[in-house]
């Protein structure tokens, strides 16, 4: 069974052009772990470390945009010895009550609030992902969710809040993990909620050269 699941892996993995590496800019296991879902595995990982004020009257989905812009321009500019043949991919999550930006949140207090704000509650999750190429050409695009939470109780919060589960989310809570009981209806993608819209990051790797490794084998 691991073989058989090891084999199919590696058939459906994208992989960069010949000489070329990929980087992650980003810290989130999240992340890594859905990078593998679409068959991609980044050769480095390197964390940004920006900041993530947003600016006075930034609409979430520009913002979202322009954190993951800006995280890859950081690793860029920081990293000369990254090598020519490089690309650079960042991604910023944003949850947001109409033009409400919702931290990630780091206190309980700050969970709480958030926790409120969505009880009973749609709102929106914006996606940014921004790739460099090689050659510094920048491709973004923004993916858009919509996550309805059902009405919570006091005991649903302290629950959640006892669980930790929050701690650097943004709006303050996991959709993969226990909030999911939250959830009464969500619409477009699941991944970009969890924290990466892997169909539009394949459709961004594919654009820049990167392809599926059975492709190879079918040339060779």
């Amino acid at each position: 069974m691991l073989c058989c699941a090891k084999e199919k892996d590696v058939t459906t993995a994208l992989l960069p052009p010949d000489g070329c590496q990929l980087v992650l800019a980003s810290a989130s296991p999240r992340r890594v772990q859905l990078l593998a879902q679409a068959g991609v595995v980044p050769q480095n990982i390197i964390p940004a470390d920006i900041d993530e004020t947003a600016h006075k009257g930034e609409r979430p989905g520009a913002y979202a945009i322009r954190m993951a812009h800006e995280k890859a321009d950081v690793v860029l500019h920081r990293q000369a010895d990254l090598g020519q043949n490089t690309f650079i991919l960042a991604a910023d999550t944003v949850v947001a009550c109409g033009l409400r930006i919702l931290p990630k949140t780091e206190t309980d207090a700050e969970a709480e609030r958030c926790l409120s704000l969505l009880s009973g509650r749609q709102h929106r999750v914006y996606g940014g992902l921004c790739l460099i190429s090689p050659s510094g050409r920048v491709h973004a695009c923004l993916s858009q969710s919509k996550v309805l939470f059902r009405r919570l109780s006091l005991r649903d919060k302290q629950a959640y809040l006892m669980s930790g589960e929050w701690q650097g989310k943004a709006g303050g809570y996991a959709i993969q993990g226990q909030a999911a009981i939250f959830i009464r209806q969500m619409s477009g993608s699941y991944s970009n909620i969890v924290g990466l819209d892997i169909q539009r990051l394949a459709g961004m790797l594919m654009a820049g050269g990167f392809r599926f490794a059975d492709e190879d084998r079918a040339l060779s």
